[in-house]
């Protein structure tokens, strides 16, 4: 969960460009991030995959007043509204974005090419979006703002407690890693979302990823094997059970986020 998903990246540069806030090359330039190429295939009225600027230029044209991201995993339909066809794809990939007035939706299909264990620019990642109809609908169990930033507070002493538990704090390779990286961003003071977001989202942000820090150091624990060297089915399917309500709550937080320009925008027009 340390990892920003490009459904985020999308939705919250293609809301600042919708929002007039950057311009075309900038919004697509930052949702490529590291990425080679991004593309769309399916959009209605293109015969063959498009840039990102392009794609999102018609996508307003389209209706598009905003983009929504929809984080589901198995048994939490995070953020969809259907139809099930739709649903699926976006399970498959664990990611979407909604183009709220389109009646649109994007699921991300990745291409990796490079040596085997390579990372970073040994890697060439191409990104295909397919672009597939979606129900004009409510998307599934996402909290405001508000209730998530609460929510994220109890994760985050959860998360804690479940650390100190399993003895993996922090002591091993894993752990310190992992904690690395939280910190070098923090300190970097990236730019977790796009112009036009309200200030509470980029904290209910940052601190979904600080949980998520937490879960991935829960998981692996701190001497680097998986399940954080826990020894036993019965201890693996413990620390999962333990985890999955907070993992549940950062990802929660997390759609919450990314979709907050598109609830403001909702709420000065109502």
């Amino acid at each position: 969960m340390l990892d920003e998903p490009r459904s985020g990246r999308l939705a919250s540069w293609g809301n600042a460009l919708l929002a007039g806030l950057v311009s075309p090359d900038e919004a697509a330039h930052r949702i490529a991030d590291d990425d080679a190429v991004h593309r769309v295939d399916g959009l209605p009225g293109e015969e063959a995959p498009v840039g990102l600027t392009l794609a999102l230029g018609r996508l307003r044209a389209l209706g598009a007043v905003g983009l929504r991201v929809a984080l589901p995993a198995p048994g939490h339909p995070l953020g969809l509204s259907g139809p099930p066809e739709f649903n699926a794809r976006a399970l498959e990939a664990e990611e979407a974005v909604l183009a709220v007035g389109a009646g649109l939706g994007l699921v991300p299909e990745i291409y990796e090419a490079g040596p085997e264990g390579g990372t970073g620019p040994d890697v060439h990642v191409e990104v295909v979006w397919h672009c597939l109809p979606v129900r004009d609908a409510p998307p599934a169990d996402v909290p405001s703002l508000g209730e998530a930033e609460r929510e994220l507070a109890e994760a985050l002493r959860d998360a804690t407690e479940v650390l100190s538990k399993l003895d993996v704090a922090g002591a091993g390779p894993i752990a310190q890693a992992a904690l690395e990286v939280y910190r070098a961003r923090a300190e970097a003071g990236r730019q977790v979302l796009a112009p036009g977001y309200p200030p509470r989202a980029v904290r209910v942000l940052e601190l979904a990823q600080r949980v998520g820090a937490l879960i991935d150091i829960a998981r692996q624990g701190g001497d680097g094997r998986e399940h954080g060297g826990a020894v036993s089915s019965s201890e693996i399917a413990a620390r999962a059970e333990a985890l999955r309500p907070v993992e549940r709550t950062a990802r929660r937080a997390q759609v919450a986020a990314y979709n907050s320009a598109v609830e403001e925008r909702e709420r000065r027009r109502g």
